[in-house]
């Protein structure tokens, strides 16, 4: 069974549409809302759907540490609620995995929902650095439970708790890139921003991390640099 866990703060919207796609998969899932006390109903919609709700302090990292202590899988899927998850995909990680018993975990091939040229240029780019082992929370990250609790779970830090806990699971073995069917991401995070703000503030936020600079100051410097984005 894969355990499909997802974050949320006022996504009932969004929520909706992507726990719909889970009724035509054929492999047994469940579904685990890990809701920081949303005040749009967000918890109810999950409800509604089957899914069991876990509430959560505010923060990704927090929600997914405490979504996946109480999953009942021997698969994890950790997944943003603003993800369009493609028809098949749960099928792809569960053949992917069991082709070959030596893959750990890995994600989707990545893709934004944007019409910009500048999703276009991200969707090469996180192709970049995905072959250099780098990737996110949000291209559906999934581990098998028993590396999960090998290597540690998702950490409840202030930021990077997705590229923390990748790094550990690309020393556990050679993770797989599913590519066909691609997950696709919502653009939403980079409208009204400026790219090439964008990409410099990618750029020091990771060297800073790197460095070794606290996740907490990295959440200050990150929400900073968002602003400083702004058109």
């Amino acid at each position: 069974m894969i355990s499909v866990i997802i974050p949320t703060l006022n996504e009932a919207k969004n929520l909706a549409a992507l726990i719909g796609v889970w009724r035509a998969e054929l492999v047994t899932s469940e579904i685990i809302v890990a809701d920081a006390y949303s005040l749009d109903g967000t918890a109810a919609v999950a409800e509604s759907f089957g899914a069991r709700v876990v509430l959560s302090e505010p923060g990704r990292g927090r929600q997914l540490h405490e979504g996946a202590r109480g999953a009942k899988g021997d698969v994890l899927l950790f997944l943003h609620a603003d993800s369009v998850f493609p028809e098949g995909g749960l099928g792809a990680i569960d053949k992917a995995l069991a082709d070959d018993p030596k893959i750990p975990g890995g994600n989707f091939r990545l893709l934004f929902d944007g019409d910009d040229g500048f999703s276009r240029w991200l969707e090469g780019f996180y192709a970049w650095i995905r072959a250099r082992g780098i990737y996110y929370g949000d291209s559906g990250i999934f581990v098998r439970r028993d590396v999960y609790e090998r290597i540690g779970p998702i950490r409840p830090l202030a930021l990077m708790e997705d590229l923390d806990f990748v790094r550990r699971l690309e020393k556990s073995g050679p993770t797989c890139c599913i590519s066909n069917p691609a997950l696709t991401t919502s653009s939403r995070r980079f409208e009204g921003r400026r790219p090439a703000a964008i990409v410099w503030g990618w750029i020091k936020i990771h060297a800073l991390y790197y460095l070794g600079v606290k996740p907490e100051r990295l959440a200050r410097l990150y929400d900073s640099e968002r602003l400083r984005a702004a058109v």
